[in-house]
């Protein structure tokens, strides 16, 4: 165990296991410094940096949570795209709120984000599909995402109805089918440090600005 920790702190050293987490000298920028825990966790080569945890609930409370993929980040939130017929997005629309998580294991960090959900423009979503594959704007139309499937054959068929139905033409987004942002009211970023005495430090929302506080492992 000895062994795996300290491989764990020199793997990731200068990444914060060993040197932690400084107070932030400008504390009203935590996308600035999420942009710049993501860019690192990007350029470790870690698969899919991008993908994130995503909790929702029922207007009673029920909770459900999936992994989805970041899209875009700025100071206005979070984003990210899906079925508007799906579990989640029915349940974003009675109860407009979320949580994410972004998990870089090998980094030994977390990020958390909590905050309010609104739909992105039609015309930011129609960007984006317009961005994605020929595949992937297909299966968009093809897949009745969260209903029942009899078969998986049920499902290529739709596919191939698709490609025929839209024949070389380019695809347009379903209306559907688009985008969901968080907007955090608060964000915390967790390093993770030797002896498990982790570096913890929330953002929370104060009216135009944030507010920095650390926090006890």
């Amino acid at each position: 165990m000895k062994f795996k920790t300290f491989f764990r702190a020199l793997f990731t050293l200068g990444k914060g296991v060993t040197t932690g987490l400084d107070e932030l000298d400008v504390a009203d920028d935590p996308i600035g410094f999420f942009r710049q825990w993501f860019k690192q966790a990007e350029d470790s080569g870690i698969l899919l940096p991008e993908s994130m945890c995503l909790a929702t609930a029922t207007p009673d409370g029920k909770p459900s949570a999936r992994m989805v993929l970041l899209k875009e980040v700025d100071e206005t939130g979070f984003v990210f795209y899906t079925n508007y017929a799906s579990r989640k997005a029915r349940e974003l629309d009675a109860n407009p709120h979320a949580s994410l998580v972004f998990h870089w294991a090998s980094l030994q960090r977390q990020v958390r984000v909590e905050g309010s959900v609104e739909r992105v423009s039609a015309a930011e979503s129609d960007a984006y599909f317009a961005s994605r594959a020929r595949g992937s704007q297909i299966g968009a139309w093809a897949s009745k995402q969260s209903a029942v499937l009899d078969a998986r054959e049920t499902l290529e068929q739709r596919v191939h109805e698709m490609e025929r139905r839209f024949g070389g033409e380019p695809v347009p987004r379903p209306e559907f089918w688009g985008g969901y942002r968080v907007i955090p009211e608060m964000i915390e970023f967790w390093q993770g440090r030797t002896s498990r005495l982790h570096d913890r430090l929330v953002y929370q929302r104060e009216g135009e600005g944030w507010v920095v506080q650390r926090i006890y492992p």
